[in-house]
């Protein structure tokens, strides 16, 4: 084989990582949700008690009700001290593992070596149990979302961009 032929071969290759990674992050969705609700069903079968409930059935209860994206998750608070800029970035597996990340060259968003941790019930567990603290995206890959969240802290900055109707 020539240089061009394996060339062309590697971004063949490529492709298909890229399609099937696309393939398995659709399929993980659709799992998940279903898990998801399957675990709701069965806590709102039943009634809820702090004291009755165990660590499986806390954690789909803290699932049900904290519902984002599952294929991803953000923990890392990081600070810019130079121009006191934070935020949080998401978990990736790649992190700072040379060559595959180039932070802070190449954001996390935009890296071809993407490795986003999901959002696993013993991640659920270590948050709830203090060890760790996530962020959820609240925003599904299909443009939707199960919950949302309102800071009420300063009412004159506060405007909503819809109404909100009562029966």
């Amino acid at each position: 084989m020539n240089r061009a032929s394996i060339q062309e071969a590697i971004a063949r290759e490529l492709e298909l990582i890229a399609r099937l990674n696309e393939e398995r992050r659709l399929a993980y969705d659709r799992l998940t949700d279903l898990q998801a609700q399957l675990k709701t069903l069965s806590i709102n079968d039943a009634p809820v008690s702090h004291d009755t409930l165990g660590p499986r059935e806390k954690i789909a209860l803290f699932r049900s009700l904290f519902r984002g994206r599952d294929d991803v998750y953000y923990p890392k608070l990081w600070q810019n001290p130079k121009s006191n800029k934070k935020g949080y970035s998401p978990a990736c597996s790649n992190e700072w593992a040379r060559p595959l990340c180039e932070k802070p060259r190449v954001k996390c968003g935009e890296c071809p070596n993407q490795a986003f941790i999901p959002v696993t019930d013993r991640v659920i567990q270590e948050h709830l149990q203090g060890r760790h603290v996530i962020g959820v995206y609240a925003l599904l890959g299909d443009e939707t979302c199960w919950f949302l969240a309102v800071d009420f802290d300063k009412k004159d900055q506060f405007r909503l961009p819809f109404r909100i109707e009562t029966p």
